[in-house]
């Protein structure tokens, strides 16, 4: 199995699928978690030297950061619903969940210092949009975009539809040479519609050095420490992800393979 590609495990005693580390990943910036609860299952933890951005994949629950009570929050059955809640944390506040009714949410982690105030990011706040034509048409949420207070963490939601392309015409952002392009890790946890199904992402850099094509089912984490990352959601499958992204300046500039650049003109 390539390295780049995370299974889900079975549930720990707090609930948690996946956990993904800077040192697990073998990078610096991104830190990435999931959690499924139960009903009335609670998880709190301290945030230390890590800002957090706590999205409600499914379900509703009960936050909490610092002093900050922001109540209950969420609502939506699947991610594939619009009206996605978050929640921001800044590094070394505490936080806590607790699930009202099953519930599924993601912890996106980046490093940080402390100063900014935790807030609540509601539906409201989160601007969508949606790009590209034909079968490249997809569905973006920017949740925590650059354009938003935070130290180093970006954070967005996607819904591809079936049949249709993302993160396409191939692009990439692994080199911290701006104004043109910045260096930046990012996970993208998969959601698949329905279950049963898959997608295809590949990762691959300019000189082949890494080539991977990856297949990922339902609740995987794909990582993308470099390269470019095309994702393609199969015919009669709908596809989500949630990409957390972190690097040595929070600014997103990506660059396209020169070689499908031209698809742009199309």
């Amino acid at each position: 199995m390539s390295k780049l590609l995370v299974k889900p495990s079975a549930p720990d005693r707090d609930g948690r699928i996946h956990e993904v580390t800077p040192q697990s990943a073998g990078w610096d910036y991104v830190g990435f978690e999931v959690y499924r609860l139960a009903d009335g299952q609670a998880v709190a933890r301290d945030a230390a030297g890590r800002e957090l951005c706590i999205v409600l994949i499914a379900g509703k629950a009960v936050v909490r950061a610092g002093a900050k009570d922001f109540g209950e929050i969420g609502g939506r059955k699947s991610p594939f619903e619009p009206d996605s809640w978050s929640v921001y944390v800044p590094a070394g506040t505490g936080w806590s969940v607790k699930a009202s009714g099953p519930c599924e949410f993601a912890v996106c982690s980046a490093p940080g210092k402390p100063g900014l105030p935790p807030r609540l990011i509601t539906p409201d706040d989160v601007v969508c949009l949606t790009r590209g034509q034909g079968s490249n048409l997809r569905h973006i949420r920017r949740i925590l975009p650059e354009t938003e207070p935070a130290e180093s963490l970006i954070v967005v939601e996607v819904v591809t539809p079936s049949g249709h392309w993302s993160s396409y015409p191939p692009h990439k952002h692994d080199r911290d040479r701006l104004p043109h392009e910045s260096q930046l890790e990012e996970t993208y946890y998969h959601r698949i519609s329905p279950p049963q199904g898959f997608a295809f992402q590949r990762v691959y850099t300019e000189d082949r050095s890494l080539d991977e094509t990856i297949t990922a089912e339902d609740g995987d984490v794909v990582l993308v420490p470099e390269g470019y990352h095309p994702v393609a959601a199969p015919h009669g499958y709908d596809l989500y992800y949630l990409n957390a992204t972190a690097g040595p300046k929070r600014i997103l500039k990506y660059v396209d393979d020169p070689a499908h650049a031209w698809i742009l003109n199309t």
